[in-house]
């Protein structure tokens, strides 16, 4: 009989033991998984703060905060380039064109290209102002120099613009042989660097 309630009382004991364990387990693995999902929404949270910030301080954002480049925010918005400006991570290197330099455009022209019907036409125009990459003006005038001269700059939209150098202003030249002086250098964003200019420049007709 009293092996029995030995037995017994081991077999409870074990029983006891073993659920403690488990709960111990279980408690642990709780605790884990809460601790995975807070790192997780620490990180989340990290990342939507980090592409706000990113987005605040974006090529598009610094364009908008210039009352001179009024006119080009505008051509961006139309031909939906905006977005490309403000979340694309980059680098860009743009030689944005300040209102002076859009009062020079013929107006017809000008009115014709923001219609919604020639958007595409806005679009290329706009990309022919765009480089996929961050040059400096320092950097920009180590390469003119290094290229006795005369720096070829390929576009976003596939075709080329010459910087040289007259003085110390450096001189965008497009393929139609138009000149554009850099006016203001190296605004700074998070996806790439703005050269204001004093023309817009164009593809040979």
């Amino acid at each position: 009989m009293k092996m029995k309630i030995l037995f017994m009382l081991l077999a409870l004991s074990a029983i006891v033991f073993t659920s403690c364990d488990d709960n111990k387990k279980k408690d642990q693995e709780d605790k884990e998984r809460m601790e995975q999902m807070e790192a997780e929404r620490e990180a989340e949270m990290n990342a939507e703060k980090e592409r706000m910030e990113m987005e605040s301080n974006s090529i598009a954002a610094k364009a908008m905060e210039t009352d001179t480049l009024s006119t080009l925010v505008s051509a961006l918005q139309t031909a939906e380039m905006a977005e490309l400006l403000t979340v694309s991570e980059g680098p860009y290197t743009v030689f944005a064109p300040n209102n002076a330099a859009f009062a020079k455009v013929d107006k017809k022209t000008l009115d014709n290209l923001m219609k919604k019907e020639n958007q595409e036409d806005l679009s290329s125009l706009l990309e022919y102002h765009v480089v996929e990459d961050e040059i400096t003006s320092q950097e920009l005038v180590e390469l003119i120099n290094d290229n006795d001269g005369e720096y070829t700059i390929v576009t976003l939209e596939g075709g080329e613009l010459k910087a040289t150098l007259e003085g110390e202003n450096v001189i965008i030249t497009d393929e139609a042989g138009n000149k554009a002086k850099v006016v203001q250098a190296d605004v700074e964003a998070s996806n790439g660097i703005v050269h204001i200019i004093d023309a817009v420049v164009m593809k040979k007709a």
